[in-house]
């Protein structure tokens, strides 16, 4: 009985887990040769034959014959009289071959080995699963939905191994049941109290850039190159592509005949507003180009600090900020440089007073503050309204009431 327990525990494990042949029998056997250790001191002088298929396996010892009274190794040698037993034709100095049988052991004997088999073969299967998923960070993983709690989900793969996706790798409009298939990129992969951990991204711009290569075939085929790519998850994205065939529209190739190839990606990332632009090495077009869709009417670079101050059209301020400043602040980190947005005065508007000017009675961090977000005159604060200002600056509601109080005392 404790034999078929025991041939039960490895089929079963054979049949479930990912484990190749070879290392299967070579775990079997040495499971086999550490009880062999504990029971005679060595196991060099045993054959164990491991047949999987049947779900079988036999041990045979091997011994020497020597004379009744010459015994010194009772584990490695034994007595003519005790080998006739087996076979009266055996003589000294032959080999003897017999079976151990696995009742032979004894119940505790037998009960640690199938222990230690289980335990064995479950560390065999977290390293499979930890080395399977190490080799594939940066991918796209497809699973389904198991469980869904408050800071993660659960998510298991098509061979029932656990992945995670902590809240702060999901997009904030993510809602997912059980049972929904989901994809992610994995993110990264360690060992946390010996068992695997998968964690996946659907945040990470390396999602962005997979799901491109996945529906634009010249990104994967690599006549496009996404030269850099960053993200609001669930809000905007810009993403920067470099063709080397002229023949080449990379931005026309990425978005797609009326935008058939980018509207899955869009729909994957929850409605993510995702910009496509053009990459150049001329620094102040590639600026002016992730601006979009402002129209830009002149900049000025300050190669030192890596700043751009750029000047506007009143009416394209706003379309340059974009909304809760997204814009302009994914254009700074595509570029690399922090943009200032200013607003270029019009003759009608020679009466404007700069905000410079108010410097007496406006403190210079709040002045700095609203220029930031393109309002550099009075109108310009005028015209955006304390609404607009307090989604966009990070200036308290009371402090914009009393600096609008001040500049409309100027006009007044």
């Amino acid at each position: 009985m404790e034999n078929l327990n025991l041939i039960e525990t490895f089929s079963e494990f054979k049949e479930l887990k990912n484990i190749d042949r070879a290392t299967m029998m070579s775990v079997l056997e040495d499971v086999f040769r550490s009880m062999l250790l504990k029971k005679y001191g060595t196991d060099k002088n045993f054959d164990i034959i491991i047949n999987i298929d049947k779900g079988d396996f036999e041990i045979w010892r091997n011994r020497e014959v020597v004379e009744d009274d010459a015994i010194t190794e009772p584990n490695i040698q034994i007595s003519i009289s005790d080998a006739k037993k087996i076979d009266t034709d055996y003589e000294v100095g032959e080999d003897v071959t017999d079976e151990v049988k696995l009742f032979d052991f004894g119940r505790r004997a037998i009960l640690s080995l199938r222990q230690n088999l289980t335990s064995r073969i479950l560390e065999l299967e977290k390293g499979n699963i930890f080395g399977k998923y190490k080799d594939r960070i940066g991918e796209v993983v497809t699973g389904e939905v198991y469980q869904v709690w408050k800071r993660e989900i659960l998510v298991l793969d098509d061979d029932g191994n656990e992945l995670i996706i902590p809240k702060t790798e999901q997009i904030p409009s993510d809602h997912f049941r059980k049972g929904d298939t989901i994809r992610a990129v994995v993110l990264r992969v360690e060992m946390k109290n010996n068992n695997p951990l998968i964690v996946l991204s659907r945040t990470s711009p390396v999602f962005l850039e997979r799901l491109f290569e996945l529906e634009v075939p010249e990104i994967f085929d690599g006549l496009i190159t996404i030269k850099k790519i960053v993200r609001i998850p669930g809000e905007r994205a810009k993403v920067a592509v470099e063709s080397y065939d002229e023949r080449i529209d990379p931005v026309g190739a990425c978005v797609g005949m009326k935008g058939s190839r980018i509207h899955g990606i869009v729909r994957e990332l929850r409605n993510e507003n995702i910009d496509v632009i053009n990459y150049t090495n001329n620094i102040q077009l590639f600026i002016s180009r992730s601006l979009s869709p402002a129209k830009i009417s002149s900049i000025k670079l300050s190669e030192a600090n890596k700043r751009a101050e750029v000047y506007l059209k009143p009416t394209e301020v706003s379309l340059a900020i974009g909304k809760s400043g997204l814009n302009i602040k994914l254009a700074s980190q595509l570029t690399g440089y922090e943009i200032d947005v200013y607003r270029e005065t019009e003759d009608e508007d020679d009466e404007d007073v700069n905000l410079d000017d108010f410097s007496d009675e406006i403190e210079g961090w709040i002045i700095d503050e609203l220029k930031a977000v393109g309002c550099d005159t009075a109108k310009s604060v005028l015209e955006l309204g304390v609404e607009d200002l307090v989604k966009r600056t990070d200036l308290e509601e009371e402090t914009i009431r009393e600096v609008i109080k001040i500049i409309r005392s100027e006009f007044e």
